[in-house]
């Protein structure tokens, strides 16, 4: 995801070593022949087919790492009490270390050793991933019910109706200190620098490894090689969600579970999965992925022969024509951009010389608009991706566990599909750059018009009693019935029940008016039940946790038109890639890739997250407070969430399409412009021609 780097200029002028080692002679760090290299020159180590193997692994377990928080947003938003803006923007921090640095990589990446550069970042992610689940550990046992007694089994007697004589459970705010702030502010804070670790180790992987790629494989091979690496890279965001959906079904203390157990089931809305389980068996996966690269040559031979089944190969890859092997080590350019000179330059030259090239390149139109475009499109993705899960929880009242189980098997082949569909349809159909626009035209057309239904599948917020319509306030005890008045409960409890026969919630047993609690015992599960409810009609009983939604059964039709959605909007990948390829000075293509993910990062994948999780926040309507501070959101108005996350998703693939459209114009103009240059020249020089050249001219205007 940057600049191709590599030793471009300086593969002719190889020294003897280097020559030693592409004849496949093993040399010692000192220069000098080793006496058993007869023995090593069949090193499975330097062979380019091993290190595409192990680059695919590698990236394919940093982007499940880098994906898995996605996964579990909603989970970690109610174990440490955050909003979705905080969540969102703790999901944008991956992106903050990454993209201050990844501007360097092409002025380093023909001065390191890149394969232990890429081992060194890839052990930086798995310690990230470590420092992710810190705070798990360093936190005390969660407390599904903070008004249970810390010696009483939590959810028995706790929330039920007491009488008036009996004091009212303690307020949880009234059990703040300065240890409890401070470990909060530290656990966050702890999250947050994991996040931009993450970012950090994943700069030399993919940059270092493409470039290492096409530096030593044979010319015909390295679009091969780059379209398995990408393939199987794809395959990362789904098994991030496929872990999610795993991890969220086992309990989050499940290595410190109460003596006396729990009463929770995950469909209950306080049940919080084990987040941080997913992140160590990611950060594991990480670390044995990362070994191999230390073995890796700094320069290893050029592969000789070309693969006999590449052409076959190729058709159903071809979707990465715009890999950057069209800078292979094999040209020799005439002219050179600033990612060739950038070996030449001191650090203080390429910091002066960046911004002069970055203007030049941001001048050209056709790169402006497909960047802005891309924009969009990334903007789109990147709530979705973050804030998907949650809405599918929220709006159709389905556990975690299956909502990314869902996006897993649904939104990320799709996608995946669409990538290959676009790639196989430039290949196939040899689009120039006037046909890839209007193909990724009609592909944000057909995304926009598959997102429509999606504004109205879905039902508005069951009646909640006592809950306020006014986001941001505290629940004031006079909307609660008379009936609950001799209860004393607490107003910052949630144990939420049902009445299923009128289908009203309440926020506890106590708001209820209930008094006894019964345990219904299953095969597997315990289903709970409240009974002598003075709040409801005959009494009861209610059941245990929140009311299923009207709308659960269009779960389905809506995850298949996200997948539509997602498929069309990935047609347009390709073509787009194209366009900037084929639009922008041949000397500038390796940089110009490089500012289109950098532009990217700091346009889209940074801010959209925090901008999809401030609109989120809007359509609260009843906050959890913690210690005088608004934590985490309990209900939600479904009707304003669904209106303003499909909406701010069909402003961006609006903003996609209008860029689309312009670009289309723009080359149809040029087009119109060149034809009548080239119809003008050929006229004057056929008027210059005297005697039977004149005839056919004539005839042809």
């Amino acid at each position: 995801m940057g600049p191709r780097i590599g030793p471009v200029g300086r593969e002719p002028q190889m020294s003897d070593k280097d020559t030693e080692a592409t004849m496949g002679t093993e040399d010692t760090p000192r220069g000098k022949a080793s006496p058993d290299s007869q023995d090593l020159r069949p090193s499975v180590f330097h062979s380019i087919k091993f290190f595409v193997l192990c680059h695919s692994l590698l990236q394919l377990a940093q982007l499940m790492i880098s994906g898995y928080l996605k996964s579990s947003i909603s989970t970690v938003e109610k174990r440490f009490g955050l909003s979705s803006q905080t969540s969102g923007l703790l999901a944008a921090f991956n992106e903050v270390g990454n993209t201050a640095l990844i501007v360097f990589v092409s002025y380093f990446g023909s001065r390191v050793h890149r394969a232990r550069l890429i081992g060194y970042g890839a052990i930086l992610v798995a310690l990230a991933g470590l420092l992710m689940t810190l705070p798990h550990f360093i936190s005390e046992p969660y407390l599904y019910d903070r008004s249970s007694p810390v010696d009483m089994p939590q959810d028995f007697e706790a929330s039920l109706c007491l009488p008036t004589s009996a004091p009212a459970p303690a307020s949880s705010n009234s059990s703040c200190s300065s240890y409890t702030e401070a470990q909060h502010v530290a656990v966050v804070g702890i999250m947050f620098a994991a996040q931009t670790l993450l970012g950090v180790g994943g700069v030399p992987i993919q940059p270092f490894g493409i470039s290492y790629i096409d530096d030593f494989a044979h010319n015909n091979n390295s679009p091969l090689y780059l379209g398995i690496l990408f393939a199987v890279t794809m395959m990362g965001p789904g098994m991030a969600y496929g872990l999610g959906g795993l991890m969220l079904r086992l309990y989050v203390d499940i290595d410190r579970m109460p003596e006396g157990g729990i009463s929770l089931t995950s469909k209950d809305p306080r049940w919080v999965g084990a987040w941080w389980l997913g992140f160590l068996i990611s950060a594991g996966a990480v670390a044995l992925a990362a070994t191999p690269y230390f073995f890796f040559p700094r320069e290893m031979p050029k592969e000789k022969h070309e693969l006999h089944f590449r052409r076959r190969v190729l058709a159903v890859v071809s979707k990465d024509e715009d890999s950057p092997s069209e800078q292979s080590p094999g040209e020799s350019p005439e002219k050179k951009g600033l990612a060739q000179i950038a070996p030449d330059l001191t650090v203080i030259q390429f910091i002066k010389v960046f911004p002069r090239v970055l203007l030049r390149t941001l001048r050209h139109p056709i790169f402006l608009l497909v960047v802005l475009s891309q924009v969009c499109m990334s903007s789109m993705v990147a709530g979705m991706a973050t804030f998907l899960p949650k809405f599918l929880e929220r709006q159709f009242s389905i556990t975690a566990s299956y909502a990314n189980m869902l996006i897993g098997c649904l939104s990320i082949p799709s996608a995946i599909v669409g990538i290959m569909v676009g790639g196989f349809l430039v290949k196939r159909l040899h689009l120039g750059p006037m046909r890839c626009s209007a193909l990724c035209l009609l592909g944000a057309l057909l995304c926009l018009l598959l997102s429509l239904p999606l504004f109205f599948m879905g039902c508005p917020t069951h009646q909640i009693i006592g809950i306020t319509r006014q986001p941001g306030t505290q629940p004031g005890l006079e909307l609660f019935p008379g009936c609950m008045e001799p209860c004393s409960c607490p107003s910052d409890d949630f144990n939420p029940v049902c009445d299923p026969s009128a289908h009203v919630e309440y926020l506890t047993p106590c708001h209820a008016g209930c008094t006894n609690r019964v345990a219904q015992e299953a095969l597997d599960t315990s289903q709970a039940f409240y009974t002598n409810c003075s709040c409801v009609t005959g009494g009861g009983p209610v059941q245990a946790g929140s009311c299923d939604s009207a709308c659960s059964h269009l779960v389905l039709p809506f995850m298949l038109l996200v997948g539509l959605g997602a498929a069309s909007a990935c047609v347009t990948h390709t073509p787009s890639f194209m366009l900037i390829l084929r639009g922008v000075k041949k000397e500038d293509k390796t940089l110009a890739v490089g500012i289109q993910f950098m532009l990217l990062r700091v346009l889209a994948w940074m801010p959209s997250p925090v901008i999809h999780g401030s609109a989120i926040d809007t359509t609260c309507v009843h906050w959890a407070w913690s210690c005088g501070r608004r934590a985490v959101c309990r209900y939600y108005d479904h009707d304003l969430l669904r209106n303003r996350f499909i909406g701010l998703q069909f402003f961006f693939k609006m903003g996609s399409l209008a860029c689309f459209a312009l670009i289309l114009a723009i080359l149809r103009q040029q087009d119109k412009e060149e034809g009548t240059k080239v119809a003008c020249s050929g006229l004057q020089q056929h008027l210059l021609v005297p005697g039977p050249e004149k005839k056919p001219e004539e005839s042809r205007v």
